[in-house]
């Protein structure tokens, strides 16, 4: 990535970990102020996990770009992964929704689309990062099948926060129980239509909006490291 592509991402990073955020905490706090205590603190929380996976994966786009060992670029790959489906849990918040006066009801929807869209633009824009770095090595294709694989992950990781109150860590704590659950689901699908219905609709979902918001804006400058490779990549 030549300097000059370099300095024009930096006002897009500012933008997304501190306007959209900046925005949505306005928005809170407006809130506290006429309601008078201060509701909704766990969308706040939800946001600073949001935004982990586009910090990893700026982190993992540096290490690339100046060249950094392959175990701290492995490092930043698996923080980006697993804390990913982070970025569109967000969405599922809104099963908290309801009237809650004196605060308007309208007002309630704004702040909630807003941490969601937040959450989801973090998201979709840290997939992009990593996916660059993948089609420059390895191709276009190659690119794309990350990319697809990790948000259905993501779906999957939905599920696991949503209804079996999972977090991130616990793939690193408790990984067998994750991965006794999934081997269940695959061999036994009809014992787990709840996981594999979430698992399928969030993560298609999240696929066709990241194809189609790939489609709207124009593929960003890909980094210019020929010798960097996510790991799991072939050469």
């Amino acid at each position: 990535m030549t300097s000059d592509s370099h300095r024009l991402l930096l006002p897009r990073r500012v933008l997304l970990l501190v306007a959209l955020p900046g925005w949505c905490a306005l928005l809170l706090i407006v809130r506290w102020v006429r309601s008078g205590h201060p509701a909704f603190r766990f969308l706040a929380w939800n946001l600073i996990l949001a935004a982990a996976p586009a910090v990893a994966s700026a982190l993992f786009v540096r290490a690339v770009r100046h060249g950094s060992g392959r175990s701290v670029r492995a490092l930043w790959f698996g923080a980006w992964l697993l804390f990913l489906p982070n970025a569109p849990y967000i969405l599922t918040d809104f099963i908290h929704l309801h009237p809650r006066p004196p605060v308007p009801f309208w007002y309630d929807i704004a702040v909630w689309l807003s941490f969601a869209g937040a959450g989801l633009v973090l998201g979709y824009s840290s997939v992009a990062d990593v996916q660059a770095v993948v089609a420059r090595r390895a191709g276009t294709r190659a690119g794309w099948a990350l990319a697809v694989v990790a948000l259905m992950l993501s779906g999957l990781g939905i599920y696991a926060g949503r209804f079996l109150r999972w977090n991130s860590w616990d793939a690193l704590v408790h990984p067998h129980r994750i991965l006794q659950h999934v081997r269940g689901a695959s061999l036994n699908p009809g014992d787990h239509p709840r996981s594999l219905g979430v698992t399928l609709v969030y993560g298609l979902g999240l696929v066709m909006g990241y194809v189609m918001l790939r489609i709207a804006v124009p593929q960003r400058p890909l980094p210019n490291d020929r010798d960097a490779v996510p790991p799991g990549v072939a050469r």
